[in-house]
């Protein structure tokens, strides 16, 4: 029997509020750095949540540089579309295109996709509509009558869920495989286990896996808020005090490719996909299981699909979001399989904010930095661990990873939990 392809990592690409690459956001988690802030997006004087992990300064032309391309796409669109073009700037696609001939040049084309997990819909989507509604009030008539005048041609345009896929695509170039998934904290991992599984299939012979949200909006945090979600100014992982999540935005992005494709063109990886297992607890819309089954299941099917044993795991980027049922039954999905012998434990969230779609993804690419620099970073707003996380090798200092194995775990609505296991190479 043949051995499964590898499908190895050429390049990666992020941006959130800690930075504009995963390196830098290493480097500020490792400097005990926070991006959660109190916001400034609008007016939240008074409201029940001020802080967010927006991205400073947020400049559309440093992000994307097609002005024309601004009027198309929203706000996560481009975050999604500048990690996209990171990673393929980083795997070197457009330096190895120039040295083919036309037919190479479009064969290459053909055998590379995109795959992305959005965010899928938000309500800001729909402010377009406010003003006039506040002047039509219930007559629909006049509504419709004056819709064309005042509501953006490109309106629908604007809010397709697939316009990461698109624009990343026709940018570099990308004619192959490609979907958009939108499974919300989930979509980014789904993204990465999708992309990895359709190179196996023989679908193509590189993609991009990308992850992108901007889910702090006014709604948004209004509607969390009244679930029950959201701490009002910090996000403390695993710890007794902790009250919640706190929203950010951001993407990430990895270049993905199999062995042969990346040595038939002289790449270099930076790492290795190894497996991933994604279930659902199929227990309603915001209810999780108090025993961590869905934790525990994905990270067996993660640990299967890899063909590797509990042990062999070096680190855990745990999802870590900062609620009180959450976290409590992330512990108990990861004790159930590694026991006694869990590896260390970090999460990210405390200073990145929650990513929604974007999180598994970019937590991915700073796990790898972090596997290179052979670190577990600390959690830094980390006090007094929570009685009922013990068992979790968790830490506010910094902690040597067992191996160059990260396991990445992300948990969204529905009951969805991801895993996703990534091994550094040396570059």
């Amino acid at each position: 029997m043949s051995m499964p392809a590898r499908i190895l990592i050429a390049g990666s690409g992020a941006v959130c509020g800690l930075g504009m690459d995963p390196a830098a956001m290493l480097d500020a988690i490792l400097a005990g750095r926070s991006a959660i802030a109190p916001i400034t997006r609008w007016d939240a004087t008074g409201w029940p949540v001020t802080h967010a992990a927006e991205i400073a300064d947020f400049n559309p032309r440093v992000l994307v540089d097609d002005r024309k391309l601004h009027k198309f796409i929203r706000r996560t669109d481009l975050v999604g579309i500048y990690a996209g073009d990171r990673a393929a700037e980083a795997a070197g696609y457009a330096q190895h295109r120039e040295t083919l001939d036309e037919a190479s040049s479009a064969r290459f084309a053909d055998r590379s996709g995109v795959y992305v997990g959005s965010g899928g819909g938000a309500f800001e989507n729909q402010y377009d509509y406010f003003p006039l509604m506040s002047e039509t009030g219930d007559d629909l008539r006049a509504f419709g009558a004056k819709l064309a005048e005042t509501v953006n041609p490109m309106w629908l345009l604007r809010t397709l869920p697939n316009n990461v896929v698109c624009h990343v695509g026709i940018r570099n170039r990308l004619k192959g495989a490609n979907a958009c998934i939108t499974n919300h904290s989930v979509g980014g991992s789904l993204a990465v286990i999708e992309a990895a599984e359709a190179l196996k299939a023989g679908e193509a012979d590189r993609a991009i896996a990308i992850g992108h949200d901007t889910p702090f909006e006014p709604q948004n945090i209004l509607y969390y808020h009244r679930c029950g979600l959201l701490a009002p100014d910090a996000l403390r992982p695993f710890d007794a005090a902790r009250e919640g999540s706190v929203l950010g935005e951001g993407a990430g992005a990895l270049a993905l490719e199999t062995e042969a494709a990346l040595a038939a063109r002289g790449g270099r990886a930076i790492g290795e996909v190894l497996g991933g297992g994604h279930v659902s607890e199929a227990t309603g819309l915001l209810a999780i299981r108090d025993d961590g089954d869905g934790v525990s299941r994905a990270i067996a099917l993660a640990l299967a699909d890899a063909g590797i044993a509990a042990a062999d795991v070096g680190m855990i980027v745990a999802h870590g979001n900062g609620t009180l049922q959450s976290d409590a039954s992330e512990a108990l999905g990861i004790r159930r399989v590694f026991g006694d012998a869990c590896p260390p434990v970090t999460a990210f969230k405390w200073a990145l904010g929650h990513l929604i779609a974007a999180a598994g993804i970019v937590e991915a690419t700073i796990a790898l930095c972090a596997l290179r620099a052979k670190v577990v970073p600390g959690i830094a707003p980390l006090a007094t661990p929570d009685p009922v996380c013990a068992g979790l090798p968790i830490s506010r200092k910094p902690q040597a990873p067992r191996s160059d194995i990260a396991l990445v775990l992300c948990r969204g609505f529905a009951g969805t939990d991801a895993a996703l296991l990534v091994r550094a190479l040396p570059t």
